[in-house]
């Protein structure tokens, strides 16, 4: 049997959730999806996935939190991040990639746009550019 990539999705939005989910596991990924940071900390102590779908702007734990906590982690360091986000100027972008984000998603987006960034932030995590 052949192992599916893993993506966690946190994303406060149910629709919106829902929305990338389907896509997602439509392409082929086994999909998590949380709605709050607390909830996708406690995920990734007790599973290991393959690519992280960030919102910004969580209730609670905010994304840039999540994302520092998660590189300041041993286990989940080098994971790849992908914020996702409604907040769209220059300034959240460099804020987002400099809080350690390795990609950077302006909502409203294409879902077919997400799991392309989602598969090339694979394929440079696995060094096959």
């Amino acid at each position: 049997m052949v192992s599916m990539d893993s993506v966690l999705l946190v994303e406060d939005e149910a629709a919106i959730r829902e929305m990338v989910s389907y896509n997602l596991s439509h392409a082929g990924f086994d999909v998590a999806a949380v709605e709050t940071g607390e909830l996708a900390l406690a995920m990734t102590e007790l599973q290991t996935f393959d690519v992280v779908i960030l919102d910004r702007m969580l209730p609670g734990i905010d994304g840039p939190s999540v994302c520092r906590k998660l590189r300041s982690t041993p286990k989940t360091r080098s994971l790849p991040i992908i914020m996702l986000t409604a907040l769209s100027g220059e300034a959240d972008v460099l804020d987002g990639l400099k809080g350690g984000a390795d990609d950077y998603v302006s909502k409203p987006f294409s879902p077919r746009v997400l799991v392309a960034r989602v598969r090339a932030a694979l394929r440079r995590k696995m060094g096959d550019y």
